[in-house]
């Protein structure tokens, strides 16, 4: 098959590679639509692959055109998302539950190989079944969506309070609609990024701020900073009101200082602060991805085409890469199609 194979830093090859054979329990996947998530740019652009070669891709949608023996949850030409996170279903974290805490875990597209590939070959529980009305580039944000469901899940979620959503990227916007969803009285977008914001607006943010013109202020029962900016993690504190939940879903990649004063606010307004990790639950993957096919396909999670900055074939892998060393260029997710 082809496969887009990460050979070292910044060397990233459109070329043949030996296609994967299914074995009892798992089942082959003809990749449709897979997705560059933010986690691959370190991957390819700096060194920060586990081994290499390696195929990455982890957010992907596609067809089953093969099952292993023993299968029986899903078939051949079912329409299918991948969970990519590989758990023992072993160990305590497991059984608690906790996949996305597994100490022993492997995962697909960067442990394993991934969804830069015409087919991957994937464990029958990781075959997240869907509505095949549900396009195929749409499927392929699954992963994105999920992650976004957990970080409210995980702080316990109730609606009728005042949401804050700190960053638009993909998973902010699905941070916003899941507030939404489940009831929220009003939700607020904050972000630079003015195309991003109204794309905020029309999936059904309530209010938006651009934080270049305007300074963020207010006092939110849900803080959910999703940018992994440590501009944006401080601005939370600040928003917080007292008694609030704030949730750090995006993963920072500087160091992070707090003053005296800015740190006294989890102090003062005795809000809970925790970190959301993944998009796992039991029975796994969990109701994450349950609720995302479902809200998916009714179009209550709704999908509009400027979630995508562009969509390319698998063959020009590495210009898609290139785009991405100007930080100011990719406003969305860009789509690979093998």
């Amino acid at each position: 098959m082809k496969a887009a194979v990460l050979h070292a830093s910044q060397d990233i090859r459109y070329e043949e590679y030996k296609t994967p054979q299914v074995k009892p329990g798992t089942v082959k996947v003809r990749i449709r639509a897979t997705g560059i998530c933010g986690s691959d740019l370190p991957r390819v652009l700096h060194d920060g692959a586990h081994f290499y070669p390696i195929v990455l891709g982890h957010e992907f949608a596609g067809d089953i055109i093969e099952v292993g023996e023993g299968v029986n949850s899903v078939k051949i030409n079912d329409t299918v998302a991948g969970a990519p996170l590989l758990a023992c279903h072993m160990c305590i974290d497991c059984k608690n539950g906790n996949h996305a805490l597994c100490k022993r875990y492997s995962f697909i597209g960067s442990r394993e190989q991934g969804s830069f590939a015409e087919y991957v070959v994937i464990p029958e529980l990781n075959a997240v079944k869907y509505d095949s009305v549900i396009p195929y580039e749409q499927a392929a944000m699954f992963e994105p969506a999920t992650v976004a469901i957990h970080g409210l899940l995980h702080t316990g979620y109730q609606g009728g309070g005042d949401v804050a959503v700190l960053g638009s990227g993909t998973i902010g916007i699905f941070t916003m609609q899941w507030a939404k969803i489940f009831g929220a009285k009003s939700v607020t977008v904050i972000d630079i990024d003015e195309k991003r914001l109204q794309l905020a607006t029309r999936l059904g943010a309530d209010i938006v701020i651009n934080a270049k013109k305007h300074t963020p202020s207010g006092a939110y029962d849900y803080v959910f900073e999703t940018a992994g900016s440590t501009i944006t993690m401080k601005q939370s504190f600040e928003l917080a009101k007292n008694k609030a939940k704030v949730c750090f879903i995006g993963t920072p990649h500087e160091n992070l200082t707090f003053t005296p004063r800015e740190w006294e606010n989890i102090n003062r307004k005795e809000f809970t602060l925790t970190g959301s990790w993944m998009s796992y639950s039991a029975p796994f993957p969990g109701k994450e991805w349950e609720l995302t096919a479902h809200y998916f396909a009714t179009g209550q999670l709704a999908f509009d085409a400027e979630l995508i900055y562009c969509k390319l074939p698998l063959s020009q892998v590495a210009n898609a890469f290139e785009m991405y060393k100007d930080p100011n260029t990719v406003k969305g997710k860009i789509i690979l199609i093998p």
